[in-house]
This record gives C-alpha cells, sequence and structure tokens, in this order.
C-alpha cells in the first residue's frame, strides 16, 4: 500500500491533535517549582494548571471541547442564555480559536480538578473522563452544586465530588482553596441540566451555578475569578484578601451582548481587587468574542500615573508558563524562541556567514 493509499481522516487526525500533542503536558510534568515560587500555565479559555513548590498540582476549569462545527444547525432554542439576553435567535458564529495545547489523557500527576460554573467551555465531559481513567491518585472533582451535579450524572463517583459554596476552604497539598462570590450573571439566566426552568422573573442562586476561587500557595495567592462580569464587590474581595494574581475572563463582546469584560472593566476590576498582577484570560476561546489584550495594557499606562495603579496587567498566550514571582514585572509574554545552543558546535556553511 502506498503513502497516498494509508492517509484517512483518522490517521491526519491523530498525526495533527491535540495540536501540540503531548509537549505541554510533559513541560508541566518534568517543572520542579523552586522554592518561595509558583508556576503556571494556561490551557486556553479559562483553564490554568497551578504547580506549587510542594509539586502539588492543580487544575481549574480545563476545556479540552470545540463551539461551531458546521452552518446545519436549528436557530437557538428560546431558553438558551442569549436567547433570553438578547431575544436573538441565529446561533452564534463562536468557533473554537484556541489552540489544542494539552492532550487531557496525557495528565498523570493532578492533585484537584476545579471548575468555577456549569457552561461547556469551563465543565468538560472529556477532561473529567481523562481524570478519572488517568490519574492514580482519588483526585478530588470540586465546583459548585449544578457542577458537581452534572459531574455525578456523567458517572463520576459522588465520594470524588466536593460541592463548594463561598466561604467554604480545604486543603489539598500546600494548598488552600477557598470558594468566594462569583459575579457571572450569564449563568443566572442559564438553564441547569436536570434543574426545572427557573420562572423568567426569578433570579436564582449564584451560588449553586458558578463560584470563584481564591488558591492559596506558600509562594502567594490566586484568584480566579471564572467568568464572572464587572462587580463593585470586587472592592470588598479586595479588602478581604490579599491577592498576588487575578484571572480575568476578557472578551469583545457582539452588539448587543454583555457576556464579558472589557478592558476598562479588567482594569477596574483589578484596582478593586487589590492585586499585584491581573491577566485577562478568555479572549482566545471564540472567533466571535476574540479580542486584543494588549490594548488593556494601553489602556493601563495611559492612567496608571494619573490613578495611582498599583497592579500590573499581563499578555499571556495558551501555552505559556508564567512564575510568581520572578516574572511579576512583565507585561507581556513571548513562547521560547529556541536555539540556545547556538555555535556550541561550528556551524557548516559553504560561505563565512548566511546572512
Amino acid at each position: 500500500m502506498s503513502d497516498i493509499e494509508k492517509i484517512t481522516r483518522q490517521t491526519w487526525i491523530n498525526e495533527v491533535f491535540p495540536t501540540w500533542g503531548t509537549w505541554l503536558n510533559e513541560e508541566i510534568e518534568h517543572t520542579k517549582v523552586a522554592p518561595k515560587t509558583f508556576d503556571m500555565w494556561w490551557l486556553g479559555n479559562m483553564g490554568v494548571w497551578i504547580k506549587t513548590e510542594g509539586q502539588t498540582n492543580v487544575a481549574v476549569d480545563l476545556w479540552c471541547g470545540t463551539g461551531k462545527r458546521t452552518h446545519e444547525l436549528p436557530p437557538m432554542g428560546s431558553r438558551h442564555q442569549f436567547a433570553r439576553a438578547a431575544g436573538a435567535r441565529i446561533p452564534q458564529p463562536n468557533l473554537r480559536l484556541s489552540p489544542m495545547v494539552f492532550d487531557p489523557f496525557a495528565i498523570h500527576d493532578l492533585d484537584a480538578l476545579l471548575v468555577t460554573h456549569i457552561h461547556h467551555d469551563h465543565l468538560d465531559k472529556t477532561v473529567a473522563a481523562a481524570v478519572l481513567k488517568g490519574v492514580e491518585k482519588v483526585v478530588p472533582f470540586i465546583g459548585p452544586r449544578y457542577v458537581v451535579d452534572q459531574w455525578i450524572s456523567w458517572g463520576i463517583p459522588e465520594s470524588r465530588c466536593v460541592v463548594m459554596v463561598p466561604g467554604d476552604s480545604l486543603s489539598v497539598g500546600d494548598i488552600t482553596i477557598e470558594a468566594v462570590e462569583s459575579f457571572d450573571r450569564t449563568v443566572l439566566i442559564t438553564d441547569c441540566p436536570g434543574e426545572s426552568a427557573v420562572p423568567d422573573n426569578e433570579v436564582p442562586s449564584m451560588d449553586e451555578r458558578s463560584i470563584s476561587y481564591l488558591i492559596k500557595t506558600p509562594a502567594g495567592t490566586i484568584y480566579h475569578g471564572g467568568d464572572s462580569h464587572f462587580s463593585t464587590k470586587f472592592a470588598e474581595q479586595g479588602k478581604r484578601f490579599d491577592i498576588d494574581v487575578a484571572f480575568l475572563a476578557f472578551g469583545e463582546n457582539p452588539i448587543g451582548i454583555q457576556d464579558k469584560m472589557t478592558s476598562s472593566d479588567i482594569l477596574r476590576a483589578a484596582e478593586c481587587l487589590n492585586t499585584k498582577v491581573v491577566i485577562p484570560l478568555h479572549w482566545d476561546a471564540w472567533t466571535n468574542t476574540l479580542a486584543d489584550p494588549r490594548e488593556i495594557v494601553q489602556l493601563w499606562r495611559e492612567r496608571r500615573e494619573r490613578l495611582g495603579y498599583r497592579f500590573r496587567p499581563m499578555v499571556w498566550l495558551p501555552g505559556g508558563r508564567y512564575t510568581y514571582p520572578a516574572d511579576a514585572a512583565k507585561t507581556e509574554y513571548f513562547y521560547d524562541r529556541g536555539f540556545s545552543d547556538i555555535f556550541e558546535e561550528p556551524a557548516n556553511l559553504p560561505y563565512p556567514s548566511f546572512l
């Protein structure tokens, strides 16, 4: 059989997916975190992997799914959150934009899986299955009530699940995880699986649908806000907690839609939270909400002296590594450019210089 004859759609998929293969899984697994630091990797959308000096691994909102893949779709149902929010019925063109930078089935060492809320780009069935099947440790699955209900309905043992509400805390290795209030208003108009539809004029419990997390490590505290919108109550959390790095959802909202924080919102939220570093995420996930986080940095530079900002924004890229506090002065990440061993061996050119 010729090479061409051997090629099928399945061989192609096997060769190119996941986009990064197990490169990042290997990097995370082999990294030994230095004392008085913690390392983090952005796995796309709001997915973050955190590793501490005690080599404790915690993952938040890992997503390995996709968005729209065909034009042949029915109209949105009347109970869809954006149908409710804006009276829209045409399916939104939210194609996945972020590369698949990790392989969920190559996850072998994890101490806790955290999910902020029920939306499918945060609560992922494949990730749940891969962690349950592939990690020898008894990994706790942590989330608000309706997240846990969904896990159990998929087949995650109830004994592995932990329901958290704001104020709850638990320890995993050298990390303390505390649930705090979420401000995700989109989730309030989302029907949860297995739930009777909430009457249109009633506001359901946020705490059962969505929570944010404080992840306290020996080297500092991380705030993961899930898909929270801007709220003045960020200032209350900033008064109560000592936050070093805050992850917030940023995106370019389509006309008539308010689903992600704007650049100004991100700066206001960071100021309210009194964080040292703010890292906008989620802007990479969907084609129709793609945003440029560098505008946050530009706006921060215009305002920082006048408003006395005491925090720094950081523009990250999917698959990137961030070490705190070593990278705290950075405003932009770039991938390893390689070639660190240039001229350790003699060049072999038929002329003195390549250029």
